[in-house]
């Protein structure tokens, strides 16, 4: 990378965030909270919660948030969310996650509710777009902002100065961070990067880390996503059970290392609720070791331990904007 792509990579201290999306039915709160207890062995900086659009799933979020600062202890971003929604019920749901001590939001604009890939229509009353939205959180507070980024382009976006000119207005409205989509080839996130500091923008951006739990649900998501699956990964479709655990985790530390050798040193993780994969992967990777020496016995032990997760349903990290 050059000297600006990698500063806008990322800072030089490692940073780690997951992702989690809020429980569907209320008994599988206690494995969401035990997969966050084990997760939080690696020190999170940050987790981030999924929100749906036009708040469709609002109070699972709100519930989840909830016991990841009050009863888990970790420091938690809050997805918002303004597609099919009025600013009036976008801005409840700011004051709403603030009685938990959020200060983070990750700020998107969201899905239609007919799905990625139909026609995007403001709410009449609502916040028009992702710049629009971090406008009215900067207006309530001094908030931490991240937004998403695409390394592979947005599939709505018809071109790449399109693009990389969302993600400046993104930061131009005061965004402070930028999560990627996830992605399987590092030399389209450094020609991401690159672009990204051609274009001036400066904040940190940070790779998004989508461990293969499933080949067949992976395949799907990127198909919606517009993320390409590379030939490297084709492998894990014939393999199943522990082969395929061990090659997803050789496959996501050997892309993490990868990464830092560029220069990357900050790494968001799409955990899909699930402990095992996750910690396995970061135990994997040599760039965490000799990091957060303080909870690597528990790490250790997160790792060995399977959690029952038959009842949780995966969901993608989606083309959000």
């Amino acid at each position: 990378m050059t000297p600006a792509a990698h500063h806008a990579a990322g800072p030089k201290r490692l940073e780690l965030s997951f992702e989690f999306f809020p429980p569907k039915k209320p008994e599988q709160f206690a494995a969401f909270k035990d997969t966050a207890e084990r997760l939080k062995a690696f020190a999170p900086d940050f987790v981030s919660v999924t929100y749906g659009a036009g708040g469709t799933s609002k109070d699972r979020s709100f519930a989840a948030v909830e016991i990841l600062t009050q009863e888990v202890g970790l420091p938690t971003a809050a997805h918002l969310t303004c597609v099919s929604a009025a600013c009036s019920a976008t801005n409840d749901a700011i004051a709403t996650f603030q009685t938990f001590g959020v200060r983070h939001f990750v700020a998107l604009r969201g899905d239609p509710p007919e799905g990625p890939g139909t026609p995007y229509a403001p709410h009449p009353e609502g916040y028009t777009d992702t710049a629009d939205l971090i406008r009215g959180l900067r207006r309530i507070d001094d908030f931490e902002i991240s937004v998403s980024a695409y390394p592979e382009r947005h599939p709505e976006s018809p071109d790449w100065d399109t693009e990389i000119d969302i993600l400046k207005r993104k930061v131009e409205a005061g965004a402070t961070r930028a999560l990627t989509q996830f992605f399987y080839d590092n030399d389209d996130f450094e020609r991401y990067v690159e672009k990204v500091a051609a274009a001036g923008i400066t904040i940190p951006i940070v790779p998004g880390i989508l461990p293969v739990h499933r080949f067949a649900a992976v395949h799907s998501f990127a198909g919606r996503c517009g993320a390409r699956i590379p030939p490297h990964l084709l492998p894990l479709s014939e393999l199943s059970g522990e082969a395929h655990f061990e090659a997803a985790v050789d496959l996501a530390a050997r892309q993490i290392d990868d990464l830092a050798q560029r220069g990357v040193s900050g790494f968001h993780i799409y955990t899909m609720n699930q402990h095992r994969l996750v910690s396995a992967v970061l135990k994997a990777a040599r760039i965490f070791e000799g990091e957060r020496t303080c909870c690597a016995a528990r790490a250790r032990r997160a790792a060995e331990e399977e959690l029952n997760v038959a009842d949780i349903t995966p969901r993608p990290a989606r083309s959000r904007r």
